[in-house]
C-alpha cells in the first residue's frame, strides 16, 4: 500500500481522534497534511506535535491565537505549520493540495460547506458527516460525479453496505437493511421517557461516541439521517429501505439481493473498523479493531423498531417522502433540539416534538441549489430556537 496523503475535518471529535490513533500506528501507511478542529487546543496540541501537519485550522480567532502561542514556544523551527481559523481555515483544510483523501468529520450541517469543498478540489471523501448528506445529498452526489469523487462511508452502517456490494451490480440489491442497536433507552417504558435525563440518553450500551450522536441513537434520529444518507450514497428509494433493531451491534447492516440471498458484514462495535476501512480502501489495515468471537457473543436477536418509541425515525422517512429541503429542515431542528436538551433547556421527548413542529412548519423548495439549503438550515434554526424558548 502506497502512503496516502490525508486532511481530517473534526480532528479532535471522537471519529477525528480514533483516525489520528490509526494513522499513528500505521506511519508507513498515511501522513496527515491537515487539521481542523473546533475549540478544543488541548487536544490539537497534541495532535500537531504527533502529526506535524503543514495546515491547522480552529474555529475562533482566539484559539487560533493561544494555539500560535504555544507553538511558537515549543516549535519556533518549525515555521512550515499555518494556523488559521473559521470558514477561511476550514476551505484551507478542505482543498489543501497535498492531501488527496479528506475524512470528513465535523458534527453537524456545518460540514456541508467544506465537504463540498474538498469534492470540488477532487479529494476522495471519507465521509462520517452524515448531516451534509441528508441536508443536500442531491448537491453533493451531482458534485461528486461531475468531479470524478469517490466518497467512502465511514459510518458503520454504511461501510458495512459499501463492503457488501463492492464487485456486485446495482440491480441485483432488492433491499438494504440498516440495524440498530436501539440505543440507551431500549428498555426504558414509554410512559417514562419525559424524566429521562441527559446521563440516561448518554449511557449507549455498546458504542463509545460523541455527546449528540448518542442522543441521536436514543430517539433513533441517527437511523433516520442513516436512512436518508442511504438513499443517496446508494442511489436506492427509501421503499427499499428497512430499519431492524439487532441490540448486539454485531451485524453493523445487510444487502439483500434479488436472488434471495443476504450479505452482511460483522465486527465487534468499535468505529475504528470502518474508519480504517475508507483510510486504507482498497486495502485493510490489520488489527484495526478486536477479532469477532461469535461464540462467546453467543446470540444475534432482531426487532422491528416501535415508532411510538422512536417517532423521530418516523419524521426521517416523512422528510424524504417531502424531498427538497425537507430533510435539511429537519437536521437542523433536531441539532438545535438536542444541543437544548444536552444543555438540560428541555425534556427528552421534547426533541422530536421541536423537530416535528418546525417540519410542519416549513414550505419545502427543490434544495437544487446551496443557497437554497443553506437559507433552509438557517430558518429552521431560528425556529426551532424560538419554540425551544416558548417550551422554556
Amino acid at each position: 500500500m502506497m502512503m496516502k496523503t490525508i486532511s481530517i475535518l473534526g480532528s479532535t471529535g471522537s471519529i477525528g481522534r480514533s483516525a489520528v490513533e490509526i494513522v499513528l500506528a500505521n506511519p508507513e501507511k498515511f501522513r496527515v497534511a491537515a487539521l481542523a478542529a473546533g475549540n478544543n487546543i488541548d487536544e490539537l496540541e497534541r495532535q500537531i506535535i504527533a502529526l506535524s501537519p503543514r495546515i491547522v485550522s480552529v474555529m475562533r480567532e482566539d484559539s487560533a491565537l493561544e494555539l500560535i502561542r504555544r507553538l511558537n514556544g515549543r516549535f519556533a523551527r518549525r515555521k512550515g505549520i499555518e494556523i488559521l481559523h473559521g470558514a477561511e481555515g476550514l476551505n484551507a483544510v478542505a482543498t489543501c493540495g497535498e492531501a488527496e483523501f479528506v475524512l470528513s468529520a465535523i458534527v453537524g450541517a456545518s460540514g456541508l460547506v467544506p465537504t463540498l469543498a474538498a469534492i470540488e478540489a477532487g479529494k476522495t471523501i471519507g465521509l462520517a458527516n452524515k448531516e451534509s448528506l441528508v441536508a443536500s445529498g442531491a448537491i453533493m452526489m451531482n458534485a461528486a460525479r461531475r468531479h470524478g469523487v469517490r466518497i467512502l462511508p465511514v459510518d458503520s452502517e454504511h461501510s458495512a453496505i459499501f463492503q457488501c456490494l463492492e464487485g456486485r451490480e446495482p440491480e441485483d440489491a432488492r433491499r438494504i437493511i440498516l440495524t440498530a442497536s436501539g440505543g440507551s433507552l431500549r428498555h426504558r417504558p414509554v410512559s417514562e421517557l419525559g424524566a429521562v435525563t441527559v446521563a440516561d440518553a448518554l449511557n449507549h450500551p455498546n458504542w463509545s461516541m460523541g455527546r449528540k450522536i448518542t442522543v441521536d441513537s436514543a430517539t433513533l434520529m441517527n437511523k433516520g439521517l442513516e436512512v436518508i444518507e442511504a438513499r443517496w450514497l446508494f442511489d436506492t428509494p427509501p421503499e427499499r429501505i428497512d430499519v431492524v433493531i439487532h441490540p448486539q451491534s454485531i451485524i453493523h447492516s445487510m444487502v439483500e439481493f434479488t436472488d434471495g440471498g443476504v450479505l452482511a458484514q460483522l465486527a465487534m462495535p468499535d468505529m475504528k473498523g470502518p474508519i480504517s476501512y475508507a483510510l486504507a480502501w482498497p486495502r485493510r489495515v490489520a488489527g484495526a479493531v478486536e477479532p469477532l468471537d461469535l461464540v462467546k457473543v453467543g446470540s444475534l436477536t432482531f426487532e422491528s423498531p416501535d415508532m411510538n418509541r422512536y417517532p423521530c425515525l418516523r419524521l426521517a422517512f416523512d422528510a424524504l417522502s417531502s424531498g427538497g429541503t425537507m430533510p435539511a429542515v429537519m437536521n437542523a431542528a433536531n441539532e438545535v433540539a438536542v444541543a437544548a436538551f444536552l444543555d438540560e433547556r428541555i425534556a427528552f421527548t421534547d426533541i422530536q416534538r421541536v423537530v416535528s413542529d418546525v417540519m410542519s412548519a416549513h414550505q419545502p423548495l427543490s434544495g437544487e441549489t446551496l443557497d437554497e439549503v443553506l437559507s433552509a438550515l438557517d430558518r429552521a434554526s431560528k425556529f426551532a430556537q424560538n419554540r425551544i424558548n416558548s417550551i422554556n
